[in-house]
């Protein structure tokens, strides 16, 4: 409309302004000013929606257009069925199909209390809703079966929240029961990080045989040291002493008994009269008894530290040279393949020294002979991180190996310059004396030699410059007797031996396969292929695992690659390198204890 202020319009205006191509001129002039003009979408945000559902639930309160009543325990509360539907899957399958539900005016619901039900329709029509200690779990399970996500999680996070030494373990049952998986991981972390005050509250004594099994068998429990995971093992036994007797063999299995105080050991553990009164457990004692005696030799899942506790187990690389005929290098160094840092300890005072021997005395390394003609033997000793001389071989070699057998050193075969020696003396660190013993079938040089069974075995090596031998030469320390037993696959000189499990396994030989031989059995199988072929590098058991370290190839250069093979799952596989490529060095494993590790 045109509107003309100021005056009134006379008649012949008038017909004008009415006349048909006038109005239609006027409108389109009005419309492309219309679309000239910019658009404005308008949103009154979220107030809108809340203001609506506030309105709805007034509406509630009052039965205000109420058009179901939902039935829970013998209350009644009258609702909208739009709003439920809109809120929950649930009630849309209930109300949108052919159900018998979408016609009755009374809903009842079974599975749930009342006083959940009232909560989660607060937050139905509210969008809150307090979630307390009291009510959380039948809030949980209310959403749930709902199926309104968003609250269900809420839940979930205030139980996180809640988690304490006197409700984790219980939390972690629920969650479980639940499917929610993030929850429980949660829940067992906390536990096995806090695992030395949950064992003293009253849901500890509830968890199963299984479940307190996984805990207490885990190297990730974190404890200040081992007396702990004795003490809540047996709590729980004593806890119902005549249905848990019999399970105590399997728990004490993942109890780390060899790592006690062996004080602790002899009054605590074998003076407990339940321990004392069940013969099924003496092998483990015997186990623990022949660790406090004989050390690193002992190796099993329960002579493995916990890292909480401090101590690790990590592999030493003595010396070693980075080229053939080069000069020896001066580092000792020590790698853990569970970080796969490096750290430098005390340097060998000999260095310049080659192709000695190296292997540990319960946690100490002895280093002996080198070429030419060596005799010194140096200890190191992992408490203090230091070197220290020790009785010196009484023949002068080099190219020989050493091993513990029983809690002694031996010092097998070798070179002096002149032959292959078939010599082996014997090292007793009590008397510091080192003493013949028989001499082997077969003289060698570079043999791979490891102890398994109560026996020691040397096997392969050179009888002389232009020939490799494939015997197994087998020692009895009870007899001070050598038998020859079934011949390795290949003859070989260079090669190298650990035990694992009453096996012995070996590699090297400038070959691309690991051997693996059982004593009991006299049999020998091919474990698995390398990745390229080696010889005089390094090999060690640690944390259960074998780690074949360095060597040299075929061309004569050293390598810097790690290998670790797991025996529980035949793999093999390159895990990382050194700091140098190195060949010809000592490689033993040895428990050591590290600050930042230790949790108390």
């Amino acid at each position: 409309m045109v509107l003309i202020l100021g005056r009134r319009l006379n008649r012949e205006e008038s017909a004008i302004r009415d006349s048909p191509a006038i109005k239609r001129k006027v409108f389109e002039v009005d419309s492309k000013t219309l679309a000239s003009q910019e658009i404005l979408d308008f949103c009154s945000g979220s107030s809108h929606s809340e203001g609506i559902l506030q309105v709805f639930n007034e509406f509630r309160d009052c039965r205000l257009f109420t058009d179901v009543v939902i039935s829970v325990q013998g209350r009644e509360f009258p609702c909208h069925r739009a709003v439920l539907s809109a809120c929950s899957s649930y009630f849309r399958a209930m109300f949108c199909n052919d159900h018998r539900e979408s016609r009755e005016m009374l809903v009842e619901i079974n599975g749930i209390l009342a006083e959940a039900m009232d909560s989660f329709l607060t937050y139905v029509y509210t969008g809150r809703a307090k979630i307390t200690t009291e009510n959380v779990q039948f809030l949980f399970e209310t959403s749930s079966l709902f199926q309104i996500n968003i609250l269900r999680d809420a839940c979930a996070k205030f139980l996180e929240d809640q988690l304490d030494p006197c409700n984790c373990l219980g939390i972690q049952r629920f969650a479980e029961a639940h499917s929610l998986k993030q929850l429980a991981g949660r829940c067992r972390t906390y536990t096995l990080a806090n695992f030395s005050e949950v064992a003293q509250h009253e849901e500890f004594l509830d968890l199963h045989k299984e479940e307190l099994e996984e805990y207490i068998g885990s190297d990730e429990l974190s404890i200040g040291k081992e007396e702990v995971v004795f003490e809540a093992v047996m709590r729980w036994v004593y806890s119902n002493v005549d249905q848990r007797r019999p399970m105590m063999k399997a728990l004490l299995h993942h109890v780390r008994l060899p790592l006690l105080h062996p004080n602790y050991f002899v009054q605590t553990v074998e003076g407990d009269q339940l321990i004392q009164n069940a013969p099924e457990c003496y092998q483990l004692l015997h186990e623990a008894r022949r660790y406090h005696v004989l050390g690193n030799e002992m190796m099993s899942p329960r002579t493995r530290p916990r890292r909480s506790t401090g101590y690790s187990e990590v592999i030493v690389v003595v010396g070693g040279c980075e080229r053939v005929g080069g000069f020896n290098l001066p580092y000792t160094e020590c790698y853990d393949p569970v970080t796969g840092e490096w750290k430098p300890l005390a340097k060998l005072p000999e260095f310049t020294k080659s192709e000695y021997a190296v292997c540990t005395l319960r946690n100490d390394i002895l280093v002996s002979g080198g070429r030419i003609n060596g005799r010194d033997v140096w200890m190191y000793n992992s408490q203090l991180n230091l070197w220290i001389r020790v009785a010196s071989l009484n023949k002068g070699r080099w190219r020989h190996k050493m091993c513990v057998l029983l809690g002694k050193v031996y010092a097998v075969g070798g070179y002096d310059g002149q032959s292959r020696l078939s010599s082996v003396e014997c090292y007793d660190s009590f008397s510091n004396r080192w003493t013949e013993v028989a001499p082997m079938k077969q003289a060698v040089s570079s043999p791979a030699v490891a102890s398994c069974a109560g026996k020691l075995f040397v096997i392969g090596g050179g009888p002389d410059d232009d020939t490799c031998s494939d015997k197994v030469q087998c020692y009895d320390p009870e007899t001070d007797t050598w038998l020859l037993r079934a011949n390795i696959p290949i003859a070989k000189r260079c090669i190298t031996a650990v035990s694992l499990n009453n096996l012995i396994y070996v590699c090297g030989g400038l070959t691309k396969s690991l051997f693996c031989y059982d004593p009991s059995q006299d049999y020998w199988i091919h474990v698995v292929h390398t990745f390229s072929k080696l010889e005089s590098c390094g090999m060690s058991v640690c944390n259960g695992k074998i780690f074949i370290l360095g060597g040299r190839g075929e061309s004569g250069e050293a390598t810097d690659t790690i290998l670790c093979y797991d025996p529980a799952t035949g793999i093999i596989m390159s895990i990382a390198a050194m700091p140098r490529p190195i060949s010809y060095h000592g490689c033993v494993t040895i428990h050591r204890y590290t600050d930042k590790y230790h949790r108390l």
